[in-house]
């Protein structure tokens, strides 16, 4: 009788320790493992190394790339250059809308003042202006008050929101501000005056000469 109760008492640890203790266990091993993870030197100082570019990195449209060289060889200034931008401004254009809070409009994001030109009688302050829609888009008022929208398409339209004529826009700017002179610090802070923005800039544009410059 004693040798039964015995097994019985075994039997009920057994099942004690199955139901209780060893899922108590994995929990206790997995948490182990992900503290050491996550305060383990070695892997502190790799996630550091990782900017937010990096960490959250949007896949390059390398179809793209013949629009990218067709504007920026039209003005002298690196296609890479180009595209890191095109990365910032809209994330490849896959922002929606292509339209930001302070006015800037198409895949590059231009001030209409910037687009037209800055003498056009309604620009001012920060560069909405009043312009008409007409006017916004057609080459030859834009060649009137010296803006840097560019007809990239041919098509008599000088369109920011079409992806040819902003990157031929882009590139006019680029280059008229210090990049077709190799000068591309200027020429990105000119685009945006703020250093992150050059910072931003710069690490894409490395990035993208390194990736695809030694293919």
């Amino acid at each position: 009788m004693k040798k039964k109760k015995k097994s019985k008492r075994l039997n009920r640890l057994k099942i004690w320790f199955l139901i209780v203790l060893f899922p108590a266990a994995v929990v206790l091993t997995t948490l182990f493992i992900v503290v050491f993870y996550l305060f383990n030197p070695i892997t502190v100082v790799n996630t550091l190394k990782e900017t937010p570019q990096q960490l959250f990195e949007i896949e390059f449209p390398e179809e793209n790339i013949p629009l990218y060289q067709e504007a920026a060889n039209e003005y002298g200034i690196p296609w890479t250059l180009l595209a890191a931008h095109h990365r910032i401004e809209t994330k490849f254009s896959t922002m929606d809308p292509l339209l930001s809070p302070v006015g800037a409009e198409g895949h590059l994001q231009f001030m209409p003042c910037t687009f037209v030109g800055w003498t056009h009688p309604t620009c001012s302050g920060k560069g909405q202006g009043q312009i008409p829609e007409s006017e916004k888009t057609d080459p030859e008022v834009i060649a009137k008050y010296g803006g840097y929208g560019v007809d990239g398409n041919g098509d008599g339209v000088a369109d920011p929101y079409n992806l040819s004529d902003a990157l031929y826009s882009a590139a006019n700017y680029l280059s008229k501000n210090g990049a077709a002179d190799g000068d591309l610090e200027r020429a990105i802070f000119q685009y945006n005056h703020s250093d992150k923005y050059v910072k931003d800039i710069l690490h894409y544009y490395r990035l993208y000469e390194e990736q695809f410059q030694k293919q």
